[in-house]
């Protein structure tokens, strides 16, 4: 006979309203009847009969035993230990034997291997509570990282979390960063899917370590006052049939209807997120890196795919209104930020969003979804187009640039030039520019000043830093070399000293800026942000008598000229200080150039 506690448990967990169901469901380190050992329990709604198989019963098939009309099977094991291999065995309706991975399970084989593995949880001496008091209050600006490509060692293996401890954390923090995120390291089966084919959302991706591993680096991280945030995928997951598609032998964790199960853009399946279960099991999967892990942020992939019926190739099924608004999407996001804000308080929660959909970062009692942050990815889009565009027609196309003031503040952005941007033929951030390389590296610098000019919160992907020329590619590491050449070390300290700027001086990560003038004659930016003016020349045409009106008169001193040789540029002296007459500064504006000028008070 089950106890009742357990019955009032799962039926929380069919309500929808358990939100740390990893607790007793998988997996759990137990204590029963005088013995210890694990109970395994999974949820398998409209299966026949569920075994359980693994190395601790030589792979025979073991009955569970179903609870009563929970559609959750379950069987208590001593002799069970850590790291022992285990599957389920579900029996269908029509009798067929299916091995499907444990959905809740904390750790996996390795690929190609693919079964669940035993966990037993030393626990964790955390060092990080004065940080987690406070995070997330500063500046954000994040380096996004794809953990097995940003450094391999000489023999082609990657970099476990200690060694990235070592290694990747020093470097974020003497660049000037203030949070790290991580592509998704929740395992998934193929390394090209760079994570977003999710098969289990409780467990760390064997190829990067073990969840001990990544509560080192997080530990480590808060120690250097960096946070970390993880890229989660709630919104479609791997169709690999041993996994948790088609779960009990019928759609389980995605739709009945088949259209809306599949996702074809991503050969992916879509949850469906209207089911109380999916509810259960996708916010326990996010409370478990938040509380378990320390996580600062949770950044939600594809949420485009969760508010529209239609976001994905044809054929849709639509509400019978005829309406492309996904219902049960909205509803889950609202429950899903509600649940985590009202528990965790200041953790970030991120949305990568495509679309103008109103209300991202406004809160649910006033229609919103209850984001934290959006990516910007108009901004993006329209940035990326202006500076890959022959500079000859730059200065009829400045509304590239501008229309982002119409609604920079409508939601809360993050200004993201992230992986997305320099792969599948896209070119690196360097090869887009127009160009000889010296002129390449001059409107990357003018590129990232424009980015730390406008409203939004910052994210930069790994490889952005140092002018990396070719494409990301997840199977080998970043492009290294390359900072021994011609421009790329330069650039790179360029990227570091305006990262300390923007990480140590409000004026940068407050959104007070304010925009002066744009040239459109000349392709020319002014923007003021308290004592900071912000000049951006987007042309190749130095200007050298150019008269500058600032608000206020005064000594001005230049705190970055882009065209120094210390930054790759030509110049090896810069009047430094200037003096204004009628409001007014005469200086040498650098073609391709940013002056960065501070007002003494």
């Amino acid at each position: 006979m089950f106890q009742s506690n357990f019955l009032d448990t799962l039926k929380v967990f069919n309500e929808g309203n358990s939100f740390e169901a990893y607790q007793f469901m998988g997996c759990v380190r137990t204590h029963e009847s005088g013995q210890d050992g694990f109970r395994f329990t999974v949820w398998a709604p409209r299966a026949k009969n569920v075994f359980l198989v693994g190395d601790f019963n030589n792979w025979e098939k073991e009955s569970m035993y179903p609870v009563f009309e929970s559609g959750v099977y379950t069987l208590f094991k001593n002799n069970v230990y850590d790291n022992q291999a285990y599957k389920y065995a579900i029996e269908t309706q029509e009798g067929q034997i299916v091995y499907k991975i444990d959905p809740f399970a904390h750790r996996f084989e390795t690929p190609p291997k693919d079964a669940s593995l035993v966990y037993d949880d030393p626990g964790f001496h955390w060092h990080d509570d004065t940080y987690l008091k406070n995070r997330n209050k500063g500046p954000v600006n994040i380096y996004e990282v794809h953990l097995s490509s940003w450094k391999k060692h000489y023999d082609g293996t990657n970099y476990s979390f200690d060694d990235l401890i070592e290694s990747l954390l020093p470097y974020v923090k003497e660049m000037g960063y203030t949070h790290i995120e991580l592509m998704p390291v929740m395992d998934h089966p193929l390394d090209a899917s760079w994570g977003y084919q999710i098969t289990g959302y409780f467990a760390v991706g064997g190829r990067f370590g073990d969840p001990q591993g990544l509560k080192r680096f997080v530990n480590a991280a808060h120690g250097m006052g960096l946070g970390v945030i993880l890229d989660w995928v709630p919104g479609h997951f791997s169709q690999n049939y041993d996994a948790i598609a088609y779960f009990d032998g019928t759609p389980t964790f995605e739709s009945d209807n088949p259209i809306m199960a599949k996702n074809l853009r991503w050969g992916a399946h879509n949850f469906d997120l209207g089911k109380t279960q999916v509810q259960s099991f996708l916010i326990s999967s996010a409370f478990y890196w938040l509380k378990e892990f320390h996580v600062d942020g949770i950044r939600v992939d594809a949420v485009s795919n969760m508010l529209y019926l239609d976001y994905d190739l044809e054929p849709h099924v639509l509400n019978e209104d005829g309406s492309n608004t996904h219902h049960a999407g909205i509803a889950f996001l609202r429950k899903l930020n509600n649940t985590i804000h009202k528990t965790f308080g200041n953790v970030m929660m991120i949305a990568e969003e495509s679309t103008s959909w109103d209300g991202i970062t406004k809160p649910p009692s006033e229609g919103g979804l209850g984001f934290d942050y959006k990516w910007n990815m108009g901004w993006m889009n329209d940035t990326l187009r202006f500076f890959e565009m022959d500079p000859i027609y730059r200065n009829h196309h400045m509304d590239l640039l501008t229309f982002v003031f119409v609604y920079m503040r409508h939601e809360k952005y993050i200004l993201a030039l992230s992986h997305d941007e320099v792969v599948h033929g896209k070119r690196s951030l360097l090869d887009k520019m127009p160009g000889n390389r010296y002129n390449q590296f001059a409107q990357l610098k003018l590129l990232n000043a424009w980015m730390m000019a406008v409203v939004g919160k910052k994210l930069n992907f790994m490889g952005n830093e140092i002018g990396q020329y070719l494409e990301w590619r997840f199977y080998e590491e970043l492009e290294w070399n390359a900072l021994t050449n011609e421009y790329n070390k330069e650039y790179q300290y360029f990227i570091k000293v305006m990262n300390g700027l923007y990480r140590t001086e409000a004026a940068f990560y407050e959104d007070d800026m304010e925009v002066l003038w744009v040239r459109e004659e000349n392709a020319m930016m002014f923007i003021k942000r308290k004592d900071f003016y912000i000049l951006m020349n987007f042309i190749p045409h130095q200007h050298d008598a150019y008269t500058l009106e600032v608000k206020e008169n005064g000594i001005y001193d230049v705190v970055v000229n882009s065209e120094m040789v210390e930054f790759g540029g030509n110049w090896t002296y810069q009047v430094s200080t200037y003096e204004t007459v009628d409001k007014r500064i005469e200086l040498v504006v650098p073609a391709y150039g940013v002056l960065v000028l501070k007002k003494r008070r």
